[in-house]
């Protein structure tokens, strides 16, 4: 095919033709050009033989090709750089040695068959997130939570024993280990792994603990550590929680079993409680009067529970006589509560105004004596 360049330029480039270098470079060309357009229909062809199994999910080739293309593309440029360099060969003087034995040959042949394992690993790794997507929509449809957390734990621990299994084939294939020896191995050291790996299987046993008592589920409000927030996604290892101020907290398993967790979505009501610091100056009638009228429209309003409100005359503080306010709101959520809470605010400013007393704040009076 490029003939022609050795008849019009009959030179070598380490004791190679300029038609095979000139070729390289035309396959290198091609390879970066067009491996994204090959990824895809690649990808194309590779979703239309597993499409049965997404056939009854909102999840196209584009939810696909987005977890596929790049694994892919990076496959077809290395398959690019084999293709293209097979095409040139080292001086013989160099007098390098065979691929069998240690030295520059080996090392490119061994580097190139762990960069080819690296890359269909990462293609099988993004399979396993894709039928984990179909999963998860499906888990969406049924009223249960369970399955929500069950299908992100077992998406994970099928990609860790991928890796395992991997690790085990390169040991083998690439570095020629006996694998049994290896397994052997593994039994006499495991209590030193164990040691190393404590807090690992600490947190894997948390997680089993999670899935088995079920103290929470995906989507629960929870309270853990000083965190408070919804959970998000239960791991092998942690769980992360989405907080109040939409940060993203990841807690290990361990501590999600040993610490004190209250599971907020479980409760019925949310109650509201706090107290009330009036001037000293305030009379006995005046509290008598604000006490009633206050009680009167918590016990009236259509969110709270009638029955559970208590405002009593609490203590006497160091710059305020303080009113406790303990009360229910009828629901879980926040947003309805807080609008409560300030309509309750409201109101006992209005109380507290229209019996002539007031606020206190932190004060100190000083009487001077003659």
């Amino acid at each position: 095919m490029f003939d022609f360049i050795d008849t019009q330029f009959p030179y070598t480039f380490l004791d190679n033709k300029l038609s095979d270098c000139a070729e390289v470079l035309l396959i290198l060309l091609l390879g970066f050009a067009f491996r994204r357009l090959i990824s895809k229909i690649i990808g194309k062809f590779c979703f239309k033989l597993l499409s049965k199994y997404a056939s009854d999910t909102n999840i196209g080739v584009n939810d696909f090709n987005r977890l596929l293309v790049n694994p892919l593309a990076f496959l077809v440029l290395i398959l690019t750089f084999y293709l293209a360099f097979e095409r040139l060969h080292f001086p013989d003087s160099w007098e390098l040695a065979h691929e069998s034995k240690f030295g520059v040959k080996m090392l490119i042949s061994k580097g190139f068959q762990l960069v080819l394992i690296f890359s269909f690993a990462r293609i099988g790794l993004r399979l396993v997130d894709f039928f984990g997507l179909i999963l998860m929509y499906r888990a969406s449809l049924t009223p249960s939570k369970t399955d929500d957390q069950l299908i992100p734990f077992f998406k994970d621990s099928i990609k860790v024993i991928l890796i395992i299994l991997i690790v085990f084939f390169v040991l083998g294939y690439v570095f020629k280990l006996n694998i049994a020896s290896i397994v052997a191995g593994l039994g006499i050291g495991g209590l030193a792994v164990a040691l190393a790996a404590k807090e690992s299987l600490e947190n894997l046993f948390g997680s089993f603990t999670i899935f088995l008592d079920k103290p929470f589920v995906v989507g629960d409000l929870i309270k853990v550590e000083g965190v408070e927030g919804h959970v998000e996604k239960i791991g092998f290892r942690s769980t992360r929680i989405r907080t109040l101020e939409k940060s993203f907290v990841t807690i290990p398993n361990k501590k999600m079993v040993d610490s004190e967790l209250d599971n907020l979505s479980l409760r019925s009501q949310r109650r509201g409680r706090f107290n009330i610091g009036l001037t000293y100056n305030t009379t006995e009638s005046q509290f008598k009067a604000i006490i009633n009228d206050i009680k009167e429209y918590i016990d009236e309003h259509p969110q709270t529970l009638n029955g559970e409100t208590r405002v009593r005359l609490h203590e006497f503080g160091d710059s305020s006589i303080n009113i406790l306010v303990s009360y229910l709101v009828d629901t879980i959520d926040l947003d309805i509560y807080l609008n409560v809470r300030e309509e309750i605010n409201y109101k006992i400013m209005a109380i507290v105004m229209k019996h002539g007393s007031s606020f206190a704040f932190p004060s100190r009076t000083v009487y001077m004596e003659s």
